[in-house]
C-alpha cells in the first residue's frame, strides 16, 4: 500500500544541484528527496515531463524507500565515463574526473552541433582511452535513418561498442538496424524502453540489440527487473542524472541482475559541482559501491531549492501521489 501524502511530505526536501558544465540543456539538476522506513530515496523526473509519466518515478521512488529490496549479489558495479557535447580539447578534462573508468559514453547529435564535431570528439575520446578501451555513442533519438547511417558508418573507424537511441522510433530502430548490419554496431534503446507506453515493444520488434534500463522511469527495482527477465536481451544499467540518492538505486538494480556483461551508467554524480551526500557515488577504479546513500542536513541546506521551486515540487508530488491511486 503506498503511504499517503502527508506521509511523503513529512521528510521531503527539495535540493538544486549545481552541474559541473552544461548537460541535456540544464546546468543545475532538481530532485526532491524523502526519507522512509527502508531509507532514502528519490522523485526526480525532469521538469518538462508531464504527471502520468513522473507518476512512474514516484512509484519508484516509494518503492525503494518503503519496500524491502532484493538482496545484491555483488558489492561493486563497473560504470562508465560520461562525455556531454563539449569540444574535442575539453575530453581530456572531462574524463579526469571518472578515474579507472575503461568505457565512456559519448553524447552526439546534440542540437545545433554538425557531424564533424561529434567526429573530434569522439576521436579525442578513442585517444584518450587508447585502443582497448571502449566507446558508446548516445544521440538521445536526435537524428533521422539517414542522418544516423551517414553518421555510424562515419564513426565505425572509432571501434564502437553500442550506439544509443540513434533514431526517436522504434520503426527506425528497425530500418536503421537493417541498414548497418554490415557494420557489425549493436543498437540499444533508452527513450524506446523508459518513455514507451509498453518498453517491451522494442525488443519483440526485433529493434535493438540491447536495452538500456533505469529504475526510476521504470517504476523501481522489481519493475525493472521484471523487464529484463521478460525481454530476453542484454541490458545497460542506467541513471537519469540522479543525486547519489538515486544512484543507490540503479546500483542496487544492477548488482540484483545476476549476469551484466557492460558497464553501467550509474557514474553521472561526477557530473555534479554539489551532492546530497558527504560520501557520493563517485566512480573510482571505475566502479562505485553497491550500498545506501544517506543525505546529509547539512548539504540538504547547502543547496536547498528556493522556496517557489519547492513549492512547484511539492504540489507535483501531490498531484502524482493522486495519480498512484
Amino acid at each position: 500500500m503506498h503511504p499517503v501524502y502527508s506521509e511523503l511530505l513529512d521528510t521531503a526536501r527539495v535540493v538544486s544541484l549545481p552541474l559541473v558544465q552544461r548537460f541535456r540543456g540544464i546546468t543545475v539538476r532538481e530532485a526532491l528527496l524523502m526519507r522512509g522506513p527502508e531509507g532514502w530515496t528519490e522523485f526526480s523526473p525532469f521538469v518538462e515531463y508531464d504527471d502520468a509519466e513522473a507518476a512512474t518515478w514516484l512509484e519508484a521512488a516509494i518503492d525503494f524507500g518503503w519496500v524491502p529490496q532484493p538482496e545484491p549479489l555483488r558489492t561493486m558495479v563497473r560504470v562508465n565515463a560520461t562525455v556531454p557535447a563539449v569540444e574535442a580539447e575539453a575530453v581530456a578534462g572531462v574524463l579526469a574526473r571518472y578515474p579507472g573508468c575503461r568505457t565512456v559514453k559519448v553524447k552526439v547529435a546534440e542540437r545545433g552541433h554538425a557531424l564533424a564535431e561529434d567526429v573530434a570528439r569522439v576521436s579525442a575520446v578513442r585517444s584518450q582511452l587508447g585502443p582497448e578501451g571502449r566507446i558508446r555513442v548516445d544521440a538521445n533519438g536526435g537524428w533521422g535513418v539517414d542522418d544516423a547511417e551517414r553518421a555510424l558508418r562515419t564513426l565505425a573507424e572509432f571501434d564502437l561498442e553500442y550506439a544509443e537511441q540513434p533514431c526517436a522510433s522504434v520503426r527506425e530502430l528497425a530500418n536503421l538496424k537493417e541498414r548497418i548490419e554490415d557494420l557489425g554496431i549493436p543498437i540499444a534503446a533508452d527513450e524506446s524502453v523508459r518513455k514507451a507506453f509498453d518498453p517491451l515493444a522494442v525488443a519483440r520488434a526485433g529493434a535493438a540489440d540491447i536495452l538500456i534500463i533505469k529504475a526510476q522511469p521504470l517504476g523501481g527495482i522489481s519493475a525493472a527487473r521484471r523487464i529484463v527477465a521478460e525481454a530476453g536481451l542484454p541490458v545497460v544499467v542506467s541513471s537519469a542524472l540522479d543525486t547519489s540518492v538515486g544512484l543507490s538505486m540503479g546500483a542496487l538494480l544492477a548488482a540484483s541482475i545476476p549476469d551484466v556483461d557492460y558497464d553501467c551508467g550509474l557514474g553521472t554524480a561526477a557530473l555534479l559541482a554539489g551532492d546530497v551526500s558527504a560520501h557520493p557515488l563517485l566512480p573510482v577504479n571505475g566502479t562505485i559501491p553497491v550500498r545506501r546513500v544517506e543525505a546529509r542536513e547539512e548539504l540538504l541546506a547547502r543547496y536547498a531549492a528556493t522556496p517557489e521551486r519547492t513549492a512547484w515540487w511539492l504540489d507535483r508530488l501531490e498531484r502524482c501521489r493522486r495519480l498512484l491511486d
